[in-house]
């Protein structure tokens, strides 16, 4: 129902898309948040896009390089990323919350119904 995409092998300072699309159902009214995991440590927030778009959410390793955003229909997510790293190596999830009412909560894994099966980003030095 969610699939990521976009993901590669991309040099240190290149910049990456991924794409994570709804299919089956709607989104639209869902908070959508993007997680990532590095082999061998657990999964963790990276960005989150409120509602209606309007807001948005960073953690502080995404903030000034990363660019969360959704399409007018709701049913699409992006994630733009700049000036990769190496410690940015990760799959990347996209997820889709119903329920979560404050931002606070966003960065919780917890709180996500939904999740597509990761694209995997590679950045190499």
């Amino acid at each position: 129902q969610l699939q990521a995409y976009g993901g590669g092998l991309v040099q240190a300072g290149d910049s990456l898309r991924l794409s994570c699309a709804a299919s089956g159902r709607t989104f639209v009214g869902y908070v959508m948040g993007w997680f990532r995991q590095a082999p061998g440590k657990e999964r963790e927030f990276v960005t989150a896009v409120g509602r209606s778009g309007g807001s948005t959410y960073y953690a502080e390793s995404a903030k000034g390089r990363f660019t969360i955003s959704r399409d007018n229909t709701g049913n699409t997510v992006y994630l733009q990323m700049n000036s990769l790293k190496p410690e940015d190596t990760a799959v990347y999830y996209c997820a889709a919350a119903a329920g979560v009412s404050y931002p606070r909560d966003y960065r919780s894994t917890r709180v996500y119904d939904y999740w597509g099966q990761g694209t995997l980003v590679t950045v190499s030095s």
